[in-house]
C-alpha cells in the first residue's frame, strides 16, 4: 500500500532499520548521541547497532564530517531496485517520443505488490517532470493520473490492497472521499484515460492512459506531467499523445522478441 509503514521497533532488525532511516535523514556526520536522542535508544544500544550496520556495509564511519553516513551497499540496493522495476526498452522508447511530441515529461507506472510505482521517467531540463513521483518509489495512487488508471481496472479485493486507508490529502484538491474516487475510476474505465489537477502538487497536473499486455489486461499506465494551465489549454492534444502512447506501448509489449 502507498502508506509508509515504520519499521517495527521491538526487534533488533527493526531498531537497525530505524537507525538507517535516521542517518539518511540527518546526512553525513550523524553522531551516535544525536541518533540515540532522536530514537530514544541508549548509547550502548546505538553503538552496537552502528557497529553492526558498518560491518554489513549499510553505513560508513566518517572522519570528515565526523560521524556516520549511508554505506555504499545502500547504493547497490537502490540500483538493483531500479533494475527490477525498470520499464521495457520498447516502453522507454515510446515515453521518449511522447516527451518530444507533447513537450512535457512522460512516465510509466506499474503496480508492484501493494504499491503503484513509477518505473521510468523521460524528462529534460526544460520539462523536468517535477509533478511526477520519483522512479522506483511508491506513489499515492489516488492523487496521480497514472495511479487512477491502474486502480480503475483492479477488482475490489485488489483495490483494497493498493489503496491507503484513509486516503491522505496532499493538496486541497486531493480526492480523499472514497465514493468520489470510485466515481472517478468508473469514468476512467468509460473514457480510457484519467487526469489529476493539483491533487499531488500545487499547480501540477497530469493525464494518463492504460497500457494493455498481450492478454488484454492492464499492465501499466503511460502519463504526461504538465502544469495546470497547460492541461487546460492543451487538453485534446495531450489526450491524443497519451492514448497513442498507450496503444504503442501495449503493441510493443505484445511483439515477440527476436532471439539470436
Amino acid at each position: 500500500m502507498t502508506a509508509t509503514r515504520p519499521p517495527a521497533a521491538d526487534t533488533s532488525v527493526g531498531r537497525a532499520l530505524r537507525v538507517v532511516d535516521v542517518v539518511a535523514e540527518m546526512g553525513d556526520g550523524a553522531t551516535p548521541k544525536a541518533i540515540a536522542r532522536r530514537l530514544g535508544f541508549t548509547l550502548p544500544t546505538t553503538y552496537r547497532l552502528l557497529t553492526m550496520l558498518v560491518e554489513e556495509g549499510y553505513l560508513v564511519r566518517l572522519r570528515e564530517p565526523r560521524g556516520y553516513g549511508l554505506g555504499y551497499r545502500m547504493g547497490a540496493l537502490a540500483r538493483r531496485l531500479a533494475d527490477q522495476v525498470a520499464a521495457p526498452w520498447s516502453v522507454q522508447a515510446v515515453l521518449h517520443d511522447m516527451h518530444e511530441a507533447a513537450g512535457a515529461a512522460s512516465y510509466y507506472a506499474v503496480i508492484r505488490g501493494g504499491d503503484v510505482v513509477v518505473a521510468h521517467l523521460d524528462a529534460c531540463p526544460d520539462h523536468p517532470g517535477d509533478g511526477a513521483p520519483r522512479v522506483g518509489e511508491p506513489a499515492p495512487a489516488h492523487a496521480l493520473a497514472a495511479g487512477k488508471v491502474l486502480l480503475a481496472w483492479l477488482d475490489r479485493r485488489r483495490l483494497a490492497d493498493v489503496l491507503a486507508t484513509p486516503l491522505p490529502a496532499f493538496t486541497p484538491g486531493t480526492v480523499t472521499d472514497r465514493a468520489m474516487l470510485d466515481r472517478e475510476l468508473r469514468r476512467c474505465r468509460e473514457l480510457g484515460s484519467a487526469v489529476e489537477v493539483e491533487e499531488l502538487r500545487p499547480d501540477r497536473a497530469g493525464m494518463a492512459s492504460p497500457v494493455r499486455g498481450p492478454g488484454g489486461a492492464v499492465v501499466g499506465a503511460v502519463a504526461l506531467s504538465v502544469s495546470r494551465v497547460e492541461l487546460m489549454a492543451r487538453w485534446s492534444e495531450l489526450e491524443r499523445v497519451v492514448r497513442d502512447g498507450a496503444a504503442r506501448a501495449g503493441a510493443g509489449l505484445s511483439r515477440p522478441v527476436a532471439v539470436g
